[in-house]
């Protein structure tokens, strides 16, 4: 079932597949980040797709990363117009798993990002729930999401300088200090402020 949803793309949005795999039956499709939204709708409404869910969304930083490694999780098609090959992918990643209950299959969508523009449009439109996906993958790798209605820290506070899970992020980081929060106490609570 999974290579059927890689084979409908190919067929209906050739153009927006930049390659693909489907091994033990996890089906894979790169997509190129102009060509995103499109597909992710045709995910969601057309009838032989039926992706309801947006389970996860979530980035991978591939910097100093083998090619020949690369090319086996993310490959490319030979010949494309672009010039995109798997030894020249960009060094991001933003990776969305798409779950259809209905029709029992699912589909991991990953669009390759430069780290120069390191932005993709939001999916919150498509599916709530990429609001704190989204937002977690900003605050930990900083990827903008364009259009997304709320883009804020949800893990680290507001102060926090750089994206730790980037992989030149450096091990031994120094942050802002930040005064502790005052304990305050009301009756018979306790509160912080």
């Amino acid at each position: 079932m999974s290579t059927l949803l890689i084979d409908l793309l190919r067929e209906e949005l050739p153009a927006a597949v930049l390659g693909s795999h489907a091994t033990a039956g996890d089906a894979t499709v790169l997509v190129p980040r102009d060509r995103l939204l499109e597909v992710m709708r045709m995910m969601r409404d057309d009838p032989r797709c039926q992706m309801e869910v947006l389970a996860d969304v979530t980035a991978v930083d591939y910097l100093e990363y083998d090619p020949a490694m690369r090319a086996v999780v993310s490959p490319v098609d030979a010949g494309q117009a672009n010039g995109m090959t798997s030894a020249i992918l960009p060094r991001y990643e933003v990776v969305y798993h798409l779950l259809s209950m209905t029709l029992r299959h699912r589909l991991r969508v990953k669009v390759p990002v430069d780290a120069d523009d390191l932005w993709v449009p939001t999916m919150y439109s498509l599916w709530q729930a990429a609001n704190w996906g989204e937002r977690e993958v900003w605050d930990m790798l900083g990827v903008d999401f364009h259009g997304h209605p709320d883009l804020r820290r949800v893990l680290n506070y507001e102060e926090f300088v750089g994206h730790p899970l980037r992989k030149d992020y450096p091990v031994r980081g120094y942050q802002p200090r930040l005064p502790m929060p005052e304990l305050v106490h009301y009756g018979d609570n306790e509160t912080y402020r």
